[in-house]
């Protein structure tokens, strides 16, 4: 890991800018972490819209973790932001649009080409961004997951034995494997859905839900379209939170 950039917030938080390979990714870190007190760490998942368009929403969330004592970390998902073009992930995401935009189902090739790869390219490297962020002596354990490609959490949840609980947000694009993964999922589940969002199959978020294999889930669904989530599920989340990684 190589820093690449700092400066402090108006609220104390230091923001950090790094790389990790060819990985970018940003490190928010409260005034209180050090290494006789190390914070508890979130990662924040996101969707692969690149960090700089993503940036004003990571921010705000990070900097409410830090507000609650943790540091928060995030990283450019591949093929996105300033990495290297991928062609496969882009006619993905081009085959989901002209389905959407043709008002045709989005079939099971299409939700498996855009997420599958996605998952198994991303999920080793947030692993690696973990072992980095671990070694920092202000940063420590426990870890969460907040957010971001819902089977990203769900892979994440289910092989990587240092996050002890998930926040995670309710969409329907989720191929059939992940169903049977989430079966496997047994940390604790806080689950965001919007009833009324335009892009999510409301039932398919609730069978996925109803798969999780966690003995303590909770689905917090509230009206309203995808961008609309209130204020007060972000501070159920952030409550959530503060129960498993303190």
């Amino acid at each position: 890991m190589h820093f690449t950039s700092e400066q402090h917030l108006d609220d104390g938080v230091l923001e950090r800018e790094f790389t990790l390979g060819e990985i970018p990714g940003t490190l928010w870190t409260p005034a209180s972490a050090s290494a006789s007190a190390p914070a508890p760490l979130i990662l924040l998942g996101h969707p692969p819209l690149g960090l700089r368009t993503m940036y004003p929403r990571l921010a705000g969330r990070a900097r409410h973790a830090a507000a609650d004592g943790f540091a928060a970390a995030t990283i450019e998902l591949p093929g996105s932001g300033d990495r290297p073009r991928w062609v496969a992930a882009e006619q993905a995401r081009a085959n989901l649009r002209r389905a959407m935009e043709a008002g045709e189902p989005v079939d099971d090739e299409i939700i498996d080409a855009l997420v599958l790869p996605l998952v198994e390219k991303s999920v080793p490297e947030w692993q690696a961004a973990l072992d980095a962020l671990l070694s920092l002596p202000e940063i420590g354990g426990p870890v969460g997951y907040s957010g971001g490609v819902i089977s990203i959490g769900i892979r994440l949840a289910v092989v990587e034995p240092r996050i002890s609980a998930a926040v995670l947000f309710a969409g329907s694009l989720v191929p059939a494997a992940m169903f049977e993964e989430a079966r496997r999922v047994t940390i604790p589940l806080h689950v965001l859905l919007q009833w009324d969002d335009e892009g999510n199959d409301r039932q398919a978020a609730l069978d996925l839900f109803d798969a999780f294999g966690s003995k303590e889930k909770t689905l917090h669904a509230n009206m309203g379209g995808h961008s609309g989530v209130p204020q007060f599920a972000g501070d159920a989340a952030a409550r959530f939170f503060a129960r498993h990684l303190r």
